[in-house]
């Protein structure tokens, strides 16, 4: 078993180290509803030798709390919108891959960050929660514009946190409706992966081994999650929608 952990952690420190890290995204994606991948990602690739063995073990961990909260929140969901959304994200998606190999992508990133950097400070100063009533023609565009995101960087999350945030649901409505997107892309990507050889023995041990300090972090992020109170909820969205703005432009 630990040879098998080695080839995903070179060394116990690395290990203990991700662990860590991951309960840290964890505890953020389930307060906030998104946010793991920033964290997790950004932070192991500096240490681990595989970035693809972050993105699947990071993919599986996130499994447990994506379901937990899609069961909670199942009657707050809209469906007709979040399966617009989807078919916006599915088309989306191919299309960001092949932008990816076929043209210059870094303008569409760096636009990106600098409305979430704007949009996020101007949510910051506003007194009271936004309400817009988007027209629902809207929503495709909006699912597609995140699975192009995601087809380019990997960050589709971006577009729905904001469209969520526009709409000015309540904290479990908004992080119910995010998790149940990002929940439905895992059971896409999963047979994926699988089909494509990327869920190995020793990335299912390495989740397997980070699993409890996951766990952990989604329990105090639930437990935070609850007690927050909505203002206080919707700064943190906006502030994080600015600091991923300011990831954006720096990546």
């Amino acid at each position: 078993m630990l040879d098998v952990l080695a080839s995903v952690f070179p060394s116990v420190e690395a290990f203990v180290l991700a662990c860590l890290l991951l309960a840290l995204a964890e505890l953020v994606y389930v307060l906030l509803g998104f946010g793991a991948g920033l964290i997790a990602v950004g932070t192991l690739a500096l240490f681990l030798p595989d970035v693809t063995d972050v993105v699947v073990m990071l993919l599986l961990v996130n499994l447990p709390a994506e379901v937990a909260i899609v069961h909670r929140s199942w009657r707050e969901i809209r469906w007709g919108g979040v399966a617009v959304l989807l078919a916006g994200i599915a088309v989306g998606i191919p299309v960001g891959g092949w932008l990816l190999s076929a043209a210059e992508p870094h303008y569409l990133l760096t636009g990106l960050g600098a409305v979430l950097i704007g949009v996020g400070l101007v949510f910051l100063v506003l007194p009271n929660r936004p309400h817009v009533v988007l027209p629902r023609w809207l929503e495709a565009p909006i699912g597609l514009v995140s699975g192009l995101l995601t087809g380019l960087f990997g960050t589709g999350g971006p577009p729905l946190v904001l469209h969520f945030q526009l709409q000015g649901l309540d904290k479990a409505s908004f992080r119910g409706h995010l998790m149940t997107l990002f929940l439905a892309m895992s059971v896409v990507r999963i047979p994926a992966y699988v089909g494509l050889g990327l869920v190995t023995s020793e990335r299912l041990a390495a989740g397997a081994a980070v699993l409890p300090a996951v766990l952990l972090g989604a329990v105090l992020g639930h437990r935070i999650h609850l007690e927050l109170d909505e203002a206080l909820f919707r700064r943190l969205v906006s502030s994080a929608l600015a600091v991923i703005g300011v990831v954006l432009l720096l990546r």
